[in-house]
Formats: structure tokens, sequence, C-alpha cells
């Protein structure tokens, strides 16, 4: 009977940090902003912390926010064609690392399935007689409107468990891909794995060759302008990538070169978010087109 005490007692103490939170206060929101202000006051009072601050708030983000609003947009979709040999693809399962690719036929607008790059193991150790099919491993591929909410999606991706759907828009044209993680990175940040650049890095700017140089985005501009003799203003910008991105006048896709003074800039990686490596090239925009 103590012990029975002991546990409720116990329990009873330990409050949620939501109740705590709405215990702090006489008044209850009413409005978005209202609530966005309570948890912001909430952390100010040290009831909750910076992250957990964030990630309430990347909740109320998604809450509103459209599938088009955090898709990968097509043109930045890598995908397999239908009559590739595995030959033929397996570069570029090996180079991208992504787990999933949506595969097609004649153009991104045919969407025929998606391919699992966890499915080719069994042919790679020989541990299946068949010849390697693609149409016979590829699974069903999930298809969503841009217009659907993307909490509603999140539900989706968790009571049928699939990670990857297809985006379209009204006229049924494929427009990008959306997976789970692009929404858990809405909530949480980034997230990062092993293939990802390691930001870590101190060395920010390689020499490639006599006149070639690999940048990573976070170099800041005043680095940048004391390796390589440059004026570029850090007034509007601390970072080359800011500097890079406002000069394309949008968020560039991988492959794209700008020039920007006597120098050019190749975007070598990037997300859907933001530039990550760029490679700088002393030789001017024309010869800088043939950077691999």
């Amino acid at each position: 009977m103590s012990d029975d005490n002991s546990q409720s007692g116990s329990g009873s103490s330990r409050k949620s940090w939501a109740a705590r939170i709405m215990q702090s206060f006489s008044g209850e929101p009413t409005t978005r902003a209202e609530l966005v202000d309570l948890i912001q006051d909430a952390e100010l009072r040290d009831l909750i912390d910076a992250d957990t601050k964030e990630m309430i708030e990347g909740v109320l983000d998604v809450a509103e926010l459209k599938v088009r609003d955090i898709m990968i947009p097509r043109s930045q979709m890598v995908t397999i064609d239908k009559s590739q040999s595995v030959e033929d693809f397996l570069n570029l399962v090996i180079e991208t690392g992504h787990s999933r690719y949506p595969v097609v036929s004649d153009n991104k607008d045919q969407i025929e399935g998606v391919l699992l790059a966890k499915d080719l193991l069994p042919y790679g150790f020989k541990l299946v007689d068949e010849p390697f099919s693609l149409e016979a491993v590829m699974r069903p591929a999930v298809i969503v409107p841009e217009s659907k909410r993307v909490d509603a999606l999140l539900k989706e991706f968790r009571s049928k468990r699939y990670h990857m759907a297809v985006v379209v828009d009204e006229y049924g044209g494929v427009s990008g891909l959306v997976t789970i993680e692009d929404i858990l990175e809405e909530i949480v940040g980034e997230i990062e794995d092993e293939t990802d650049d390691n930001e870590s890095d101190k060395s920010t700017i390689r020499r490639v060759n006599a006149t070639r140089f690999s940048v990573k985005a976070l170099t800041t501009i005043d680095e940048f302008n004391d390796f390589f003799a440059t004026e570029f203003p850090d007034s509007e910008y601390d970072t080359v990538g800011g500097l890079v991105a406002s000069a394309f006048g949008h968020l560039p896709s991988i492959g794209e070169v700008v020039s920007i003074g006597d120098l050019a800039f190749k975007v070598t990686a990037a997300d859907r978010r933001r530039i990550q490596q760029l490679q700088v090239s002393l030789d001017g925009f024309a010869k800088t087109q043939d950077i691999n």
C-alpha cells in the first residue's frame, strides 16, 4: 500500500513540461502568435531549453505547410530509367548514396515505381538465381498532390510505413518528391549522415589544381578575400554561399555556374535549402563549365 502511495505521489510530482508552461501563465493563448510568444517566454523562464523551443516551433510551422513548400524540386530529383541495366545505373546509386530512387520511362512525368537500393544486395551477393530485373524489384510509387498538408502526409508516412512520395501538380505532371526526412528536418533541423559533407573540417578552401579551388559555402567573406586577394563586400552576406546565391538570384542546382568579378563559381553540392560546396575557377565562365 505504501508502495502504491509512493508511486502515485511520484507520478503527480512529475508534471509534463507542457503543463508547467501553461501553469506559469494566467491567460491562455488565443492565437498562434500568442502561443509562440508563450513558448519563447517559457525558454526565458528556463522551463524549456532552446532545442525544445525550436522543435515546438517547428511542429507549429509544419502544421501550416503544404508539400510544395518542402519538396525536392523536379530538377534535383535523381531518377533511374526503366530501360537501364544495373550496370548503367549502379555508379549513380553508389555516388549519390540515396536509399530510394524513382524509376521513370521516357521522362520524369512517367513514374513507373521506386527502386530501393537495398533490393540490389541479393543480386550483388548472388543470393538469388534469377537474373536482375528492374521491373521485378521496384516497388509501387506513392503519389501525392502539391497541395497536401505536410502534417497529414507525415501521419500517412507513419501509418502506411513508407518513406518517400512523388509530388504532382494539378495537371498530373511531376513537380518533385518528398521524403519523411524532409518533414522531420522541418521540425528538428538538418539531419546529416555519414555521406554528408563534414562541415566541422577546418579546411574551408582547398586547391584542386593551378587555377581551380574547392570552397565550402560557409567560408566567410573575409577568409575568402584574404585567400584570393578579392574585395567582395561583407556588409550584406557573411559567407561565400550567401554571396553566390545572391548572384544567381535563386537557390541554384548542382552544376550551375555564375561569374562574379574575375572568378567563376560552380555549385558542386547543394540541397533544397542551401549551397554546400563550390568550385572556384580563375579561368572564367567558359572554362569552368567543363568542371567535373
